[in-house]
């Protein structure tokens, strides 16, 4: 039986890492295998269950998180799964690449270690798939609709799921050679190695989802407003993947590129398409402009290829290791972490990062090629560089992982559908995800801006809620834990 004092006996244990050099030398996950058995029970069993359960409503999809750790503690897994799945078509991809805002607003949190929840929820996802639990769901009927859904990224692959398994025939169109967005190209391996994905799409295929690859919505050959004609709903997918740059002295320089050109081609490698890499960073300098998850997903690629050296750069300041004032619980703290890739280049003791640093420039050898990266100081506050702080580090690469600014414009969907764009540069809708266009519908970064997989499947789901009731002439019977006007816990 569970423990009532768990929460009170029980440290918190993390699921264990393999050793951080020997991590280097391949792209598989970085989590020793079989790793969370031992402990996984224990660690459900600190649940306190409740009576309000914070880490609902920090988690956008509604996860039943109190559910299925009492469900655990007991071993009852098969129904800890049906809990899960309830509410996450992708646990396998959020309990793996989800940083875990849940966490941070779990109750026991408030002077304690948190419920490793994402840890808990990781295992239930892996032995749903060994044990058969995670089965396609074909609809017993069809209702004779037709959905296109363009982008194959969390949101647009949630949307596609929910919708064929409510009876609606849904076609996913996606511009790339292989189906999966950022889950595809943008997270490396050792965070997400690619058989989860296969074997995902696998079942949806097995569910009537069809995949179009190849299909770039927006083209000649394919416009967008004619894709519309032959169906009775679109949902636009394409995520927000117009990066933002620098425009800097140097900027041109052969060397300078960015972060997602970088990880694709690594990505590619992986999947096969070349012997090496195009853009290695072996035996060079590498400078990586940026602080948040893409910069550490391009520190941990080029560690793996043997990089001379790399520095990331991050305009913020270093964060406390504690909550700050301004971020009480249950929000999701600025905090200082260390990543997996942190890890493996000795942070903390040798952090790869150099805290409030603002990038002046870059500097060439004089024949195009680039030499080094000029740093200063940033200001608090308007993060302008401070007079007199100026720096070059040595680079021969440098990557932007500066976010991204909305759906890209050179795009033509919106132009063929008549949809316009908000002051970010994402594309409107109202709070039922629905645009200006009649049937078309907007899921995930398109419409709410980079954010994180856990809001994407929730948006796809919602998304798709919202198409079922167009269909059906306003009856759903498809969930919808957010709105498109959602937001995050904030203080």
């Amino acid at each position: 039986m569970p423990d009532p004092k768990a929460f009170l006996t029980t440290p918190r244990r993390q699921r264990e890492r393999r050793d951080p050099q020997a991590r280097l030398d391949d792209r598989r996950e970085v989590y020793r295998p079989g790793a969370l058995l031992p402990i996984i029970n224990q660690q459900a069993d600190r649940c306190m269950d409740c009576g309000l359960p914070f880490c609902h409503h920090a988690c956008p999809l509604g996860n039943l998180i109190p559910d299925w750790n009492v469900l655990v503690a007991d071993d009852h897994w098969r129904r800890a799964a049906a809990r899960l799945l309830a509410t996450n078509n992708f646990p396998e991809f959020t309990g793996r690449l989800c940083p875990a805002p849940c966490e941070s607003a779990c109750v026991l949190a408030i002077d304690a270690d948190a419920v490793t929840i994402k840890n808990i929820e990781l295992e239930i996802a892996d032995r749903a798939w060994e044990s058969g639990a995670d089965q396609p769901k074909p609809p017993d009927r069809m209702t004779g609709f037709r959905v296109a859904v363009i982008g194959s990224g969390p949101a647009g692959l949630a949307a596609a799921q929910q919708l064929t398994r409510a009876g609606h025939t849904t076609t996913v169109y996606e511009r790339a050679d292989r189906i999966g967005g950022l889950l595809r190209y943008g997270i490396p391996p050792f965070r997400l190695e690619k058989h989860r994905l296969e074997r995902r799409l696998a079942q949806m295929r097995a569910e009537g989802t069809g995949f179009r690859t190849g299909a770039a919505v927006g083209d000649d050959d394919l416009p967008a407003d004619r894709l519309r004609e032959r169906h009775d709903a679109v949902v636009i997918a394409i995520g927000a993947t117009a990066c933002r740059d620098l425009a800097l002295p140097g900027r041109e320089a052969d060397g300078v590129h960015q972060a997602m050109t970088y990880l694709t081609l690594a990505n590619r490698t992986d999947e096969g398409d070349h012997p090496v890499s195009p853009l290695s960073a072996e035996g060079r300098s590498v400078v990586i402009v940026g602080g948040g998850d893409t910069a550490a997903d391009c520190l941990g690629t080029a560690l793996r290829q043997r990089a001379a050296a790399v520095t990331q750069l991050d305009i913020n300041p270093r964060p406390p290791h504690d909550r700050a004032d301004d971020q009480p619980w249950p929000v999701h703290p600025k905090v200082y972490r260390v990543t997996t890739s942190h890890e493996e280049a000795g942070a903390p003791v040798a952090d790869p990062r150099v805290f409030t640093a603002t990038t002046v420039g870059f500097e060439t050898d004089g024949r195009g090629h680039l030499a080094g990266v000029r740093i200063a100081s940033a200001a608090p506050g308007d993060r302008h560089p401070t007079p007199g702080t100026e720096r070059t580090l040595p680079a021969d690469l440098a990557l932007l992982a500066l976010g991204f600014s909305g759906p890209e414009r050179e795009n033509r969907i919106a132009e063929q559908l008549g949809l316009t764009h908000d002051a970010r540069g994402n594309l409107t809708r109202d709070e039922e995800f629905a645009t200006s266009a009649d049937g078309v519908f907007v899921a995930g970064d398109a419409g709410r801006g980079q954010s994180l997989i856990v809001w994407a499947i929730a948006e796809g789901r919602s998304a798709a809620a919202a198409v079922d009731r167009y269909l059906r002439g306003g009856t759903a019977d498809l969930p919808a834990p957010i709105t498109a006007t959602s937001r995050a816990l904030h203080a």
